[in-house]
């Protein structure tokens, strides 16, 4: 953050607040209101945070207008068509993109983390058989850090850079597992031979009787995914994860506050709604009147997987999720299943159709990664699971960089009051 360059002065009731504005690199001025309650004696009311910039921040930039997602400066198209997973891990953690020598030692730290606690093994067992997998992901990786007391020690760079590795690297592991719990399977270990994505196909789908054969455009498009989802500002879950880490609780704690705020369905659920939606259309023949509900606003109809609430234009990453998902459908030779051929024909019409394209409601990247994830045999219950596998790397690089942020204070928002005002109790026995 830039010292200010310019002061907004503002006044109430006569009395005058001076009020500094900061320059970020990009993106618009910020109004420094900390001063304000005491030289006006007021609060600001802001729901939701929306006009509220809570922190600054080095690692993602984004401008919904212009349909712009930047990680440390690159455009997410770039790193998304040119870069793996691990380098974007590696780069959103520490600022640069690494040299060959560099990602060569943070994949090898990566593999030598891999591997779950033996013990954590019995934690599964604690669970329903039909346990949603987000409940068994949630409650491990708050459990890791009874196994990981160094992690509390959050005022040490090392222990802060070595929790950040463990969790990137035993996220795959743990949400695997989950999957496989839930449908009766034997865990499969890590394989340290395979890549990040490669690794965690692995482990969902193969099985102890016979080797598994990775498939290469699949393990692209899990990459992709990955990098897609790995970070995206300043939204629901990485505030929490922020708010729950500036009281100063263990990375793991503030991992798994960030994995039940992702569970939302108005957060992390997106992608799996497009499924559902697309379930109650039912057939190609039932689009004409779905389209028409949608757009008559007294329906309650709505069109999931298309606009976003912070791209107004488009959405950055839906190009690239597009263009992958044809590569998948086209590498699985799926042509029977009415789903998918639903969700294509569906895409066709919206981005022609007049009424979407004019109110920019162009297919988004939780339109196309949920249709990448059914055709890859990934159960919807998954869904939201992966998205917190992605996002623990962004989650983790943003917990970093608040803790070591000079002057870090512990959050904590006013609110506007609109209850009782103070009034005396009333003995019980004259209540009436």
């Amino acid at each position: 953050m830039t010292e200010p360059g310019k002061v907004a002065t503002v006044s109430l009731e006569g009395k005058t607040a001076s009020l500094p504005v900061h320059s970020g690199t990009l993106g618009p001025d910020v109004l420094d209101i900390r001063k304000i309650t005491a030289d006006l004696g007021v609060f600001t009311f802001d729901p939701g945070y929306g006009e509220t910039a809570s922190c600054t921040s080095k690692i993602t930039f984004i401008d919904g207008e212009k349909g712009v997602l930047l990680h440390r400066g690159y455009p997410i198209a770039q790193l998304a068509e040119q870069a793996t997973f691990t380098e974007v891990a590696y780069l959103l953690l520490n600022g640069e993109l690494p040299t060959t020598t560099e990602h060569d030692d943070f994949v090898a730290t990566l593999k030598s983390h891999t591997l779950l606690h033996e013990q954590i093994r019995n934690f599964f067992n604690g669970f329903r058989r039909d346990a949603h997998p987000m409940a068994i992901l949630c409650g491990t990786v708050g459990a890791l850090s009874a196994f990981y007391s160094d992690a509390n020690d959050i005022s040490n760079a090392a222990s802060r850079n070595l929790s950040a590795m463990r969790l990137i690297a035993k996220l795959p592991t743990i949400a695997a597992w989950a999957y496989k719990y839930t449908q009766g399977e034997a865990f499969i270990y890590p394989r340290n031979d395979l890549n990040y994505a490669e690794n965690f196909l692995s482990m969902m789908f193969a099985h102890p009787s016979e080797p598994y054969k990775i498939n290469p455009i699949l393990a692209r498009a899990m990459d992709r995914i990955l990098i897609l989802h790995a970070d995206h500002e300043q939204n629901a879950s990485t505030s929490t994860v922020r708010m729950a880490g500036s009281t100063g609780a263990n990375p793991f704690a503030c991992v798994a506050a960030g994995i039940a705020a992702l569970w939302g369905p108005a957060h992390g659920g997106a992608n799996e709604a497009v499924l559902k939606m697309l379930a109650k259309i039912g057939s190609k023949d039932n689009i004409p009147e779905f389209i028409a509900q949608v757009k008559d606003k007294n329906s309650g109809v709505r069109l999931m997987g298309f606009g976003h609430r912070v791209y107004k234009n488009f959405d950055p990453r839906a190009k690239i999720m597009q263009a992958t998902c044809h590569e998948v459908l086209g590498e699985l030779g799926i042509k029977d299943d009415p789903l998918l051929d639903l969700a294509v024909e569906l895409e066709k019409i919206a981005i022609s159709d007049e009424y979407f394209v004019k109110r920019s409601l162009y297919p988004n990247v939780d339109f196309y990664s949920g249709i990448i994830l059914k055709a890859m045999g990934i159960p919807t219950s998954m869904f939201t699971v992966l998205f917190a596998l992605a996002r623990t790397t962004g989650w983790i690089s943003q917990w970093k960089e608040m803790i070591e942020e000079p002057g870090q204070r512990i959050s904590r928002p006013r609110q506007l009051y609109t209850g009782s005002p103070e009034r005396d109790f009333v003995p019980f026995a004259k209540r009436g």
